[in-house]
């Protein structure tokens, strides 16, 4: 069983595209006790069949916000403790040191964070290794190596940090 973080993680997830990935990644939210973040547009309703097929049985144990745009999430959201995870940075997440309350940002299936975005936080850039050549991961297997890695430095770490 997972330890209760105070403040837990949050899964952000700018402009999502899938039905199915988006449900999985609640999924993954409501089994590490995360919170989830979609910032619109969304390229589906919270309401879709597929969304809910993917995680129905776990939508009431997430703890979920909506934010209409960038701007506004980017106006709450925690910096420095911000990760936004793209293909394109040289830190990699076995370079990041994450804590209790971090936000992991992913962009959309199609097209990735909005570069306006990353150029404003290249210095909050991380990656997933992965071999050359190859496009990507799916996002909600990106999402899911990323809580997991988070959580297991802090579990390593021990419940106080040190």
């Amino acid at each position: 069983m997972l330890p209760d973080l105070d403040p837990p993680f949050s899964v952000v997830l700018v402009h999502p595209q899938i039905p199915p990935n988006t449900g999985n990644i609640a999924r993954l939210c409501a089994v590490t006790g995360s919170r989830l973040h979609l910032v619109e547009p969304l390229g589906f309703s919270i309401a879709d069949k597929d969304l809910r097929r993917a995680g129905l049985d776990y939508w009431d144990r997430v703890v979920a916000r909506i934010h209409p745009d960038v701007e506004s999430w980017e106006a709450s959201a925690p910096f420095p403790r911000v990760h936004l995870f793209t293909g394109r940075a040289s830190r990699t997440l076995w370079e990041t040191d994450f804590q209790p309350g971090d936000q992991l940002v992913f962009g959309s299936e199609p097209h990735g964070l909005p570069p306006e975005l990353l150029e404003r936080h290249a210095d909050r850039t991380v990656s997933i290794p992965q071999q050359p050549g190859l496009r990507s991961l799916n996002l909600s297997t990106a999402a899911g190596i990323a809580v997991y890695e988070a959580l297991r430095q802090v579990l390593a770490r021990g419940p106080k940090g040190g």
